[in-house]
This record gives C-alpha cells, structure tokens and sequence, in this order.
C-alpha cells in the first residue's frame, strides 16, 4: 500500500491508501478524486488521466514509455519533465508518497 495525494487544481488536496497493483489513476477513480477523468478506463487510450508529478518524483517513476508518449501529445499543457498518464504509473510500496497534481482540465 501507498499513501498518494491527489492535488485538485484549485489546491484541494486528497490523501489515499491505494493497494499494490492499481494504478495512480484507479486510485483516483476509485475514491471520487475530482480531476482525473480516466475516460478510457487505463487502456492508454486517451489523456483524461493527465497529472504532474510532483518534480521530487519525476526521476523516481518509471520512464514514460512510447504509447504513454504518444497519448501526451493529446494532454491539455503538458509539462515535458513531470507530465505523466496516471494509468500507467503502477502503484508499489516505493510509491509512498507520491504526490501528483491535476491540470486545469482534461481533454
């Protein structure tokens, strides 16, 4: 388990346990986090699931992958060091305390 906060846009922080093996996103969708929309239900299929990591986290997450990269491109202002699909960032115990923080809005 990892303890995650969720930061709306407006500043509104959600703090969460999320289990080992869901995903940022599923952790968002599964306790009414306003902001991630997740769409596509994580099939990287879309970019409603778009946050920022928190710079702190950038160079501890695993890198962006191609199909992630691609889906970016579709994101509202991405940011090119800590923009990040939450689908597919993988929940582990060396997640705790992780802190992403949502867009102004999904597109």
């Amino acid at each position: 388990m990892a303890k995650i906060t969720y930061i709306e846009h407006n500043g509104t922080e959600h703090v969460i346990d999320v289990a080992n093996g869901l995903t940022v996103m599923e952790g968002a969708r599964d306790n009414g986090v306003p902001g991630i929309d997740a769409d596509c239900g994580g099939a990287c299929a879309c970019s409603t699931c778009h946050a920022y990591v928190h710079p702190d986290w950038v160079d501890r997450l695993p890198p962006v992958e191609d199909m992630e990269a691609d889906m970016l491109d579709f994101a509202y202002a991405t940011d090119p060091k800590r923009s990040r699909l939450t689908c597919q960032i993988k929940v582990t115990e060396a997640l705790d305390g992780l802190v992403v923080q949502m867009p102004e809005k999904q597109i």
